[in-house]
């Protein structure tokens, strides 16, 4: 385990941004595929009369899922940093 915290420049001490975007870009692109996702039933449930309450919960089902995965993805992300 390093002595150094991530994202931050060992001899200046200022933030790293290349490491930040390296590390972001990625977890917004799981976010927005989650909210992809999840925009299929929620149009779905806006523009059809019909099955609209079970459109509604497909949707937030997978907004509940999605968002479980960035979370574990997150913490998986964070432990792996802390171990270089």
């Amino acid at each position: 385990m390093s002595s150094s915290p991530p994202f931050i420049e060992q001899p200046s001490g200022a933030v790293d941004t290349a490491q930040l975007l390296r590390e972001a870009i990625p977890l917004a692109k799981l976010i927005g595929l989650v909210a992809v996702v999840a925009l299929g039933p929620f149009v779905l449930a806006v523009t059809l009369g019909i099955f609209q309450q079970l459109f509604t919960l497909l949707a937030q089902f997978v907004l509940a899922v999605g968002g479980s995965v960035v979370l574990l993805y997150v913490i998986a992300r964070g432990i792996q940093l802390a171990e270089e």
